[in-house]
């Protein structure tokens, strides 16, 4: 499994830039707020209200700044246990959008959404050419996933294969969506996203998947 580290050295790192960034900006604001104390207008001094109004505001910078730090770390430990426990998916199989068919000992398969029930559902088997080699009909389907297989020929076992789904209920086409199977090879992140390795070697965001099989 591979995971990218986040680790508390970076963290603590991260959080003592942050501190001292908040308390050079404090220090640079009593400078100024002091300074310019000492030139006001004796006959137009400042009131309280506007010093403390002042103060408040490098306060809640200075505070914002340290709490989205500290988000941003929490952030990056979560996603590196998510990807640790994720690692029990290595092996399962997923649908995730695409229409590449995967071929495992001869037989084909994949699947696809429906955004409303069809009466009607071809699936065409197609090469790298473009040309349809085979179809698979399937009839009366509810609105949701559904799954297909496909024996496929000698002659195309070896060759990359897709798909294409026509949906109908009678004369009005029904929307679908192409969702092809993968097995999780491995686990991994990049930035702050929980990313899935699969066998076709794509690399899909966790969220990307559409199901797991």
């Amino acid at each position: 499994m591979s995971v990218s580290g986040v680790t508390d050295t970076t963290t603590s790192s991260q959080v003592s830039n942050s501190a001292t960034s908040a308390s050079e900006q404090s220090d640079r604001f009593m400078k100024l707020l002091v300074a310019q104390m000492q030139n006001q207008d004796p006959l137009n001094p400042m009131d309280n209200a506007q010093v403390t109004t002042q103060m408040a505001q490098i306060s809640t910078v200075s505070g914002l700044e340290k709490l989205n730090t500290t988000v941003n770390g929490l952030n990056g430990q979560f996603v590196q246990l998510q990807a640790m426990q994720s690692a029990a998916l290595i092996g399962r199989d997923v649908a995730v959008e695409g229409n590449s068919l995967r071929v495992t000992d001869g037989t084909g398969d994949g699947g696809f959404e429906l955004s409303s029930a069809a009466q009607n559902v071809k699936v065409e088997i197609q090469n790298a050419a473009g040309s349809t080699i085979g179809t698979v009909d399937m009839t009366n389907l509810e609105s949701g996933r559904h799954d297909f297989s496909y024996a496929v020929p000698d002659s195309y076992k070896n060759s990359p294969l897709t798909f294409k789904v026509t949906a109908t209920n009678g004369n009005t086409a029904v929307e679908s969506m192409a969702l092809q199977h993968q097995r999780i090879k491995a686990v991994s992140t990049f930035g702050d996203t929980l990313a899935l390795e699969l066998a076709n070697g794509d690399r899909v965001a966790y969220d990307a998947v559409w199901a797991f099989l």
